[in-house]
């Protein structure tokens, strides 16, 4: 296991712009789509690795990983057959500094990886990037109408620590209905 370890307010600046490698290969069951990578999450490598963010928990809560993994283990979700990826590959402060350009690019390219992956299912981590890079402005929470290719389309909350309307226990019930 890698070691896991806190980066430092000089390796945060650093982080600004970089990417963060997606974890993708054919066939998943379900491909998870951030907005763009925190800088926390740039500096170390790994996705959702800002303390208190929730995906891990929820993940963990909705049964789909079989114990509480560290962000330092993403790359253990390709085995129980989750990927991550972002909409935007560069990292930022905050999601909102991305420009409806970005987003709207990103969303040909991640349309372009579901192609090529074949993924069942495309879980979109975050309501407002969903609408914005995809134009979909009343789209709702859960499972959408459209598709990529043969993948179905679902809708989660952000698990942001930020995004308090969703708590672990409610954030793992509706990941899990996902999962099923």
């Amino acid at each position: 296991m890698e070691e896991i370890w806190k980066p430092t307010p000089a390796q945060l600046e650093q982080a600004i712009h970089k990417q963060l490698p997606d974890l993708i290969e054919p066939g998943l069951k379900a491909l998870f789509v951030g907005t763009n990578p925190g800088l926390y999450s740039a500096a170390v490598g790994h996705h959702f690795a800002r303390p208190g963010n929730r995906f891990w928990p929820a993940m963990h809560r909705g049964k789909i990983t079989e114990r509480l993994y560290s962000p330092f283990e993403d790359y253990k979700l390709l085995a129980r057959g989750g990927g991550l990826t972002n909409i935007v590959s560069r990292a930022s402060k905050r999601a909102d500094e991305l420009s409806q350009k970005e987003l709207a690019e990103g969303a040909e390219i991640l349309t372009e990886k579901v192609h090529k992956f074949r993924p069942q299912k495309v879980v979109f981590l975050g309501i407002t990037s969903y609408r914005k890079a995809f134009g979909r402005n009343k789209a709702r929470l859960g499972l959408q109408t459209e598709t990529i290719g043969a993948a179905d389309l679902w809708v989660l909350p952000n698990p942001s620590g930020l995004n308090a309307h969703y708590q672990i226990p409610e954030l793992g019930k509706i990941f899990a209905r996902m999962w099923k």
